[in-house]
């Protein structure tokens, strides 16, 4: 025969239900599932059996969400955390730019669903383990990890939700759980742009939703040789940006292998502390260009749209809704985002003899409608950046420098260093010509030699 219920354990369903802002919970989230599981439960309608699986499969849920992001101590309570400081609402997007206002009475609101939170993470799970015969909510709230490898998590994530946690676990009430979340807020942001700074868009339409990249290179300028005058245009547009200040789109252009795509993620690792995210986006996704930006507008980040690699075959007409959306279109673009682009190509769109064909003729005038079409993409940058093939001097004294960072080299050996200089020659030879990104491959490869 079933225990007496608790009201804390009735409070849980009932509770979540009345949440306001922070509703928008999604049918399949943890928290939502766990409160229909306690109320089948309080209701007798569902067997033992049944309930122990179903919440069996919550608890490795909640297993699999601690593990990507290395949380340790109290599961349940680093869980519901990271639902408060991921929800994106009216409250939580506002207080990310400026700060909750001061006697408003959303505040008011808040605080009633802070009030359930509070409940939440004192929650007691006694009364249903000891009826259900199960301790899985005992071990979960009283977790040791086994070991934690920083390689499978994002830290910076791990350590802002647990640090966060500790103080809320503390906090006496709704009050102390609005100046901690909100504090947050405006320290960190709202969401996943808070936590990271380089994103991929995945769906399309009402589906599309912003992908974490959590292995994002590193590289910084300082790791680029050479270059000099073509960083310095690339940081200086770049910390304009940053500033509020106008900034243009930016097309890297030049040969493979020279360093433009590193030179676009060494500048948001540059100043991704000062509000600057990347979202990278393929040709194929062109068409939710305007969903991506409408999605990003109000957002207080500096967003860089990064199109590597850009370039566009004689039948593709990608290319206009990119067109569309850099200059042209009936709505403006909001000022916290830039398009960065790459090209081995000065002018994207692969142009064909045939496209002379509808030359017109007027005196002196000469215009070629298709040619004006194709080479109009280009122009629109407001910035391009040259990226031309290293002198085979630069390509050795490349070589030299990574050789010597990766402590392959004393540089006042000179027999070791005109031994590396003569591989370093071959290797060229066999893999595609001089760039900087030959240098680096061929120190890969004494390296791992």
């Amino acid at each position: 025969m079933r225990i007496c219920f608790s009201e804390r354990v009735k409070a849980m369903y009932k509770n979540v239900a009345k949440l306001i802002l922070y509703s928008n919970l999604g049918k399949d989230s943890i928290l939502t599932a766990l409160c229909d599981i306690f109320r089948d439960w309080e209701q007798k309608k569902t067997a033992p059996e049944d309930l122990v699986q179903r919440i069996y499969i919550q608890i490795k849920r909640l297993l699999d969400v601690s593990t990507d992001y290395g949380f340790d101590r109290n599961l349940w309570q680093d869980y519901l955390t990271f639902v408060m400081i991921t929800n994106e609402n009216s409250f939580s997007v506002t207080c990310e730019g400026v700060g909750p206002t001061e006697g408003g009475s959303v505040n008011e609101i808040a605080k009633n669903d802070f009030r359930i939170f509070h409940d939440l993470f004192h929650f007691d799970f006694g009364p249903i383990e000891q009826d259900l015969k199960i301790d899985c909510f005992s071990r979960i709230t009283n977790y040791k990890a086994i070991s934690k490898r920083e390689k499978t998590y994002n830290k910076d994530v791990s350590d802002i939700v647990q640090k966060l946690s500790v103080k809320l676990d503390a906090a006496v009430d709704e009050n102390e759980f609005f100046d901690l979340i909100t504090e947050h807020y405006k320290t960190h942001g709202v969401g996943m742009f808070g936590f990271n700074k380089a994103f991929r868009i995945a769906g399309t339409g009402d589906a599309m939703e912003f992908c974490p990249i959590n292995n994002a290179d590193e590289i910084r300028l300082s790791d680029l040789i050479g270059y000099e005058i073509q960083k310095k245009e690339l940081v200086r547009n770049t910390l304009a940006f940053c500033e509020g200040r106008k900034a243009n789109d930016v097309l890297l252009y030049g040969d493979s292998g020279t360093g433009k795509s590193s030179s676009v993620k060494a500048v948001l690792n540059e100043y991704c502390d000062r509000g600057l995210r990347m979202i990278e986006i393929y040709k194929y996704q062109f068409r939710d260009l305007s969903n991506v930006i409408a999605r990003i507008k109000k957002r207080n980040y500096k967003f860089i749209i990064f199109i590597d690699d850009l370039s566009f075959e004689e039948d593709e007409v990608e290319y206009k809704f990119l067109k569309a959306v850099i200059e042209g279109g009936v709505e403006s673009r909001p000022e916290n985002v830039l398009i960065y682009a790459t090209s081995n190509r000065r002018h994207l769109i692969k142009e064909m003899w045939s496209d002379r064909d509808d030359m017109e003729y007027s005196g002196e005038i000469h215009r070629s409608d298709t040619m004006e079409e194709k080479l109009s993409l280009s122009s629109r940058f407001g910035i391009t950046i040259n990226y031309s093939v290293p002198s085979y001097q630069e390509y050795l004294d490349m070589v030299k420098t990574l050789a010597e960072w990766e402590g392959l080299l004393d540089v006042t050996d000179e027999k070791a260093v005109q031994e590396l200089l003569a591989e370093a020659r071959k290797w060229e030879i066999r893999h595609g010509g001089v760039s900087g990104r030959t240098a680096k491959q061929f120190i890969h490869y004494i390296a791992g030699r």
